[in-house]
C-alpha cells in the first residue's frame, strides 16, 4: 500500500521542541515496518498560509498517487472543501486523539469530509453518529517502540519523578507534594531541568521508582481553585476538562517504569488497574499511594514486569497501525 502520512515535523511544528516522534517513530515507522510505502508529507514551514499549504497537500497526493491519506490533525490547519477533494480521489482518514474535548469546535466541522475517522473516546460515538459519520474506527494512543528489551541493569537514581510540560495545575500537584515531604524531579518544557530526548525519557522511566502521569487538563480540585485567583479563572476559560487516556499511558510501562496515574476513562480497557497501572483519585490518595508503593518493593516491581509485559505484547503504534488498516480492509 502507499501511504501518504501528513502531519507536523516537529512538535506543534516548533522546531525548537524536537522532533514530532508520535510521527516519525510511532506512525510512519509502523506503516513502513508493516511493508508499506510511506510518503511523509510535513507541513511545519506552510502553517500561515492555508491557501498554499492546501495546495501543496493536493499536489503532493496527485504526485504520489496513494492508497491512503492517514492525516494526524489535532486542529483545523485544512478546510473541509479540501479534505472532501482529496476523499474524492483517495482513501484518506484523520487520527482524532482529542475528542474528549475537541469534538464540537474541531472534529465535527471536518468529519464527514473524511473517508474514515479514528477516535479514542469511546463517549464520542454517539456524537459521531449524530453528525451522519458512520465509518468510524475506535483505536488509542501508544507507545513507541524505542526499546522493547529493557535489560534491568540499572539502579534508582529518583524516588518520584514526572516527564512532561510545566501547567499550572501540573506546578501546583508538584508543590502540593513538596509539602507534604515528597519531592519530585521534573522534566520537560517550562521544569528547571528542560526538556529531554526520547532516550534520556526512557532512562528516567527506568531510574525512577515511581513515575507519575498526572494530567494536562484543568482541574476541579478546590485546593487547586482556591490557591491562585487565576487558577479559577483558567478553569472557565479551558476547553480541556477532563483526563484521557494519552500516550504517556502506554510509554512509562513500555520502557519499564511503575506508573502512577489519574484514574481516566476506560484507562481499565488498556491496563488492569491494580495490577498493570495504579490510579489516583485526587492528590491527597497520590500521597498515599506514593508512600506506600516507596515501602512495598516487590508489589511495585511486580506490577511494573506485568504492565512492561501487556504493553510490548498490545501497545505499540505498530499494534494501533495495523488494527486501523483491518478495519478499513473488512
Amino acid at each position: 500500500m502507499k501511504v501518504v502520512y501528513v502531519d507536523y515535523k516537529y512538535h506543534y511544528g516548533k522546531k525548537d521542541l524536537g522532533l514530532n516522534y508520535i510521527a516519525i517513530d510511532g506512525f510512519v515507522s509502523s506503516f513502513k515496518e508493516l511493508g508499506h510505502e510511506v510518503s511523509p508529507f510535513f507541513y511545519d514551514e506552510l502553517v500561515g498560509d492555508l491557501e498554499e499549504l492546501e495546495k501543496e497537500l493536493v499536489i503532493f497526493c496527485e504526485k504520489n498517487q496513494p492508497d491512503l491519506v492517514f492525516f494526524v490533525l489535532a486542529h483545523d490547519l485544512f478546510s473541509a472543501e479540501v479534505i472532501s477533494k482529496l476523499s474524492d480521489k483517495f482513501t484518506t482518514i484523520n487520527f482524532f486523539g482529542d475528542d474528549h474535548w475537541r469534538f464540537e469546535k474541531f472534529t465535527s466541522k471536518l468529519a464527514n469530509s473524511f473517508t474514515y475517522c479514528v477516535t479514542t473516546d469511546l463517549l464520542s460515538i454517539k456524537k459521531y453518529k449524530e453528525i451522519g459519520f458512520e465509518n468510524l474506527i475506535v483505536s488509542q494512543w501508544a507507545a513507541l517502540d524505542i526499546n522493547k528489551s529493557v535489560v534491568n541493569n540499572y539502579e534508582y537514581k529518583y524516588d518520584v519523578s514526572f516527564v512532561g510540560g510545566k501547567s499550572p495545575y501540573r506546578e501546583w500537584f508538584v508543590n502540593y507534594l513538596s509539602r507534604n515531604g515528597i519531592e519530585v524531579k521534573c522534566f520537560g518544557v517550562g521544569w528547571e531541568a528542560g526538556p529531554v530526548s526520547a532516550i534520556d525519557m526512557a532512562m528516567i522511566f527506568q531510574e525512577t521508582k515511581i513515575n507519575l502521569n498526572i494530567s494536562n487538563s484543568c482541574s476541579y480540585d478546590l485546593r487547586f481553585l482556591i490557591s491562585n485567583p487565576l487558577s479559577f479563572v483558567r478553569q472557565l476559560r479551558s476547553a480541556k476538562t477532563s483526563s484521557q487516556v494519552k500516550a504517556r499511558n502506554f510509554e512509562i510501562p513500555a520502557l519499564n517504569g511503575f506508573q502512577l496515574s489519574d484514574f481516566v476513562p476506560f484507562i481499565d480497557r488498556y491496563l488492569k488497574v491494580g495490577e498493570e497501572i495504579v490510579c489516583f483519585n485526587d492528590v491527597k490518595e497520590s500521597i498515599d499511594l506514593i508512600n506506600y508503593y516507596l515501602q512495598f518493593e516487590i508489589e511495585r516491581e511486580n506490577i511494573k514486569a506485568a504492565s512492561h509485559s501487556r504493553v510490548t505484547k498490545e501497545h505499540f503504534y505498530i499494534n494501533r497501525v495495523e488494527e486501523i488498516l483491518k478495519k478499513i480492509d473488512s
